[in-house]
């Protein structure tokens, strides 16, 4: 099974959480998600690493800006856990067999 210790990590922040709801609006700079928060536009870029290194987002470079867009590749990989999980519950409870 996939490492899914890095995607957890990365979801625990509120700040990664809200950079990917903007994300799943559309495709976005650096710049654009920055300006959405009160911090410093490093911080913002460490947080962006941290959804990189999750495989949670991606980006392209566009001139001289990189634009992040939310990939979702992942996000299966987290619900078919999520599902197994919720399965066992089912089974323990008697509700499938």
């Amino acid at each position: 099974m996939l490492d899914l210790s890095p995607v957890f990590s990365a979801l625990s922040d509120p700040t990664r959480r809200r950079i990917l709801e903007l994300l799943s609006k559309g495709n976005l700079t650096a710049g654009d998600i920055a300006d959405q928060f009160p911090i410093s536009k490093p911080s913002i870029s460490h947080h962006l690493n941290v959804l990189k290194h999750a495989q949670l987002v991606r980006f392209q470079r566009q001139g001289q800006h990189l634009v992040y867009s939310i990939d979702t590749a992942i996000l299966t990989e987290v619900q078919h856990w999520l599902d197994q999980l919720d399965l066992v519950r089912l089974q323990r409870r008697g509700r499938i067999e």
